[in-house]
């Protein structure tokens, strides 16, 4: 598969996803737009101080996350590959009265439309799956930093993805040995929805993630791993805490997300 196929197929998946996911119980646009902030503790806890710092969201969705360190005093710019995204994220930061700016591009081929320099790389909860190669991705990550800036990546654990959607058995492998296209009716957010896409995605071992970041020169500061995932968007879950969601017949078994900050010397 070529690199226009792959992104055709995934930006009008996600196009497709956003009509939906900005009127979802889920993702609760109303209460966002009022004031909520969107982030979660994993990623909280290791953003440190972001009053003042400049920060590049890659794969920004329709912009919450983007919007809500903005609110907390960032200068922010977003990216993402939907077009229907970004026309939202640029609607809801007019309406709620930040500056965070937005850029609908491909994530890998950013660097060739854009060169300001920050403080801190933004990513998470399924994003690097849709991208064919973390040591491009990397490559992207450094070319973007500020000398002493950091990478903060917060991903679903590749485990996750190994399963079948009941979680019963394994179907994929944990390692990347090829793109993986799949069909999805709904989605995580609007499971109801009435319609049907394509998408394109990969499954990159931890391993491979960490490799690409070392071999960028940054310098691993954290790594963590959680039991629990702070949405409940996939299968057979339940909540055992507030704000906190496992696969049922698995408890804490399972890895669910992982979390990693690097910096750049």
């Amino acid at each position: 598969m070529n690199t226009k196929d792959y992104l055709e197929k995934n930006r009008a998946a996600w196009n497709q996803r956003t009509l939906s996911h900005i009127e979802s119980d889920f993702y609760d646009q109303q209460s966002f737009l009022e004031g909520r902030n969107s982030l979660n503790p994993f990623e909280l806890d290791l953003l440190e101080e972001v009053n003042g710092k400049k920060i590049l969201h890659l794969q920004c969705h329709f912009g919450q996350d983007s919007i809500s360190l903005s609110r907390m005093g960032a200068d922010v710019t977003g990216v993402d590959l939907s077009d229907q995204s970004i026309a939202e994220a640029k609607k809801a930061a007019a309406q709620v009265g930040t500056n965070t700016r937005f850029f609908q591009n491909d994530v890998l081929s950013f660097p060739e439309v854009h060169d300001e320099k920050y403080d801190i790389v933004f990513t998470s909860y399924g994003t690097i799956g849709w991208l064919p190669d973390v040591k491009e991705w990397a490559k992207v990550v450094k070319h973007f930093l500020k000398p002493g800036g950091f990478l903060l990546i917060v991903e679903f654990h590749p485990v996750v993805w190994m399963y079948d959607d009941d979680f019963q058995k394994v179907i994929y492998p944990y390692f990347n040995k090829e793109a993986i296209l799949e069909t999805e009716k709904g989605s995580y957010a609007s499971k109801e929805a009435n319609y049907e896409f394509e998408y394109v995605g990969w499954n990159h071992p931890i391993s491979d993630v960490m490799n690409a970041v070392i071999g960028e020169g940054l310098s691993i500061e954290v790594f963590n791993e959680y039991d629990h995932s702070p949405y409940d968007c996939f299968g057979p879950t339940e909540e055992f805490e507030p704000g906190k969601f496992r696969i049922k017949h698995m408890g804490n078994h399972l890895p669910m997300v992982y979390a990693l900050k690097a910096r750049r010397g």
